[in-house]
């Protein structure tokens, strides 16, 4: 027998230690026995055959019946016509039902913070009074999520990952008391590795160093173990829902917020992950365009919470009554009002598309959205024509160069109902666009993690910070007109060149958009 060759040798190994691959084969083959079990038991008693397909019949009504989103509910009930068999039982012990222990186990109801032991106070009902047409979103974030409105916060927007990186090393040094980070991604390289550096001497002076990063955001991008490595280099570091490869849907609440606070006095939020294509130091789909801010003051206590907030629910440790030491000790006067805040799929409030559906409804003159992924429910779909048929300028900007392409062709199958409603589509000829954002009426703007889709809205948790009145909102407006003008606007005779066999697997595949 021929001795394998050591380039094909090295290519074996990468395979057999890449988690994703292994994880998803296993996943396929629980799947697989489970699928040969059911066969098995209704070959030997023909009259499981009955039950299992009355289980689907009661599975469509109780899907029907349900709160849930109605994209969500159709994928389940289209899947369960088309294998009345088995698709009630895999509903029944993986969707969302009393049956699915793994969703159940891991309901997180976070603390609500207490502000009234605080010195400096929100300025959520001074917002209010000041700007009524607003007063709504701000209510709601505040009721829903417990994140108030702050003044006295200094802002810098970052319209490349290159000028956010730049800012960040200046100002992790300057740690005193704690330094926290919480991120989807984070990949060896020089951006990682010179973060890594400081947080290892930060620790080694006495600063308290936490990290949380998704454990499938990261899957093929660190080694095993890094969780312990970063433990040898002072950085208490805690892998987000460990991915174990079974069948459940709690897999698919995924960390994907972006927070770094320093001291209580400054954070950082925006679409910039903690790897080398988000600042351009390796091409992957072209020029990577991201954006993130930066808030010095009062509002920085929003995302200290936030993080916490999460930290307690991943690892039990108890959020101090007094939150003294977290609390920011910076004032900086500015103008307009910053709201900080996140968003959980563990609780019943969908709050970044509620939020994005209330600037949309509530805009005059225009609004403008980035977003690297478009995969739309109806109400979401309902607004933005709503907004255009109702004459406000809306405008949505994606990636020229996509990054998964089943999604994307999934982004491209809405473009002929939006272009019809009058909403004016861009896609960012230079590469990829990740920043998330939306501006309305030069008076109000979000920067933050959430995209456009099923996952960001309904099963990942997200986070975002709302500008009122601030210069941040001018500073992204002017921003995307800039990526307006090297962009490529879609019209109709674009619309005319989609062939039928891609808009047809485009739309099958949208029926399915809820699990991509």
């Amino acid at each position: 027998m021929k001795p394998i060759k050591p380039r094909v040798r090295r290519r074996l190994g990468r395979l057999l230690s890449d988690r994703r691959l292994i994880g998803g084969l296993l996943i396929l083959f629980q799947a697989a026995g489970f699928l040969f079990l059911l066969t098995q038991l209704t070959g030997r008693w023909r009259s499981l055959v009955t039950v299992f397909t009355w289980v689907s019949v009661i599975m469509v009504v109780w899907l029907m019946r349900k709160n849930d989103n109605p994209a969500y509910k159709t994928a389940w009930i289209v899947i369960i016509l088309i294998f009345p068999l088995f698709g009630g039982i895999f509903y029944l012990l993986w969707g969302n039902t009393p049956f699915n222990q793994a969703k159940l186990r891991h309901r997180f109801t976070p603390r609500r913070p207490r502000f009234d032991d605080a010195a400096r106070q929100p300025a959520s009902e001074q917002l209010c009074a000041e700007a009524a047409r607003h007063a709504g979103k701000c209510r709601y974030i505040e009721n829903i999520t417990g994140m108030p409105a702050w003044t006295n916060t200094s802002a810098e927007y970052f319209p490349l990952g290159e000028d956010f990186f730049h800012s960040l090393v200046q100002e992790l040094p300057k740690a005193k008391k704690f330094i926290f980070l919480e991120y989807f991604i984070i990949e060896p390289g020089l951006m990682w590795d010179s973060i890594l550096d400081i947080l290892s001497e930060k620790a080694a002076a006495g600063v308290d160093v936490r990290l949380i990063y998704d454990d499938a955001g990261t899957m093929g991008k660190l080694p095993s173990g890094y969780d312990q490595y970063l433990l040898s280099r002072g950085v208490r570091a805690v892998r987000f829902n460990r991915f174990v490869p079974t069948l459940n849907t709690y897999l698919n609440n995924r960390d994907h917020r972006k927070i770094c606070v320093i001291d209580g006095d400054v954070s950082y939020m925006g679409g910039i992950n903690l790897a080398d294509e988000y600042i351009n130091h390796i091409i992957r789909f072209g020029h990577w365009k991201d954006t993130g801010v930066c808030m010095r003051g009062d509002a920085t206590f929003n995302a200290t919470l936030m993080f916490l907030q999460l930290w307690e629910f991943s690892t039990g440790e108890k959020i101090p009554a007094d939150t003294t030491l977290y609390r920011p000790s910076l004032v900086q006067p500015a103008a307009g009002y910053i709201q900080p805040f996140g968003d959980s799929p563990l609780d019943q409030d969908n709050v970044g598309e509620a939020v994005y559906m209330q600037m949309i409804s509530t805009a005059r003159r225009y609004v403008y959205i980035t977003t690297p992924y478009l995969v739309l429910d109806n109400e979401m779909l309902t607004a933005l024509s709503v907004a255009a048929k109702s004459g406000v300028d809306v405008r949505i900007l994606m990636p020229g160069i996509p990054d998964k392409k089943l999604v994307y062709m999934v982004t491209r199958s809405f473009y002929p109902q939006l272009y019809r409603a009058g909403v004016r589509l861009y896609e960012y000829r230079p590469g990829f666009l990740h920043a998330k954002m939306i501006v309305a009426d030069d008076e109000i703007a979000i920067v933050g993690t959430m995209n456009m889709d099923f996952r960001s809205f309904y099963m990942h948790f997200e986070c975002g910070t709302v500008f009122y009145a601030n210069d941040v909102v001018m500073q992204a407006k002017e921003d995307i007109d800039e990526i307006m003008a090297v962009s490529r606007e879609i019209d109709e005779e674009w619309l005319r060149r989609v062939s039928w066999p891609t808009s047809i697997a485009a739309s099958v595949l949208r029926l399915f958009a809820p699990m991509l």
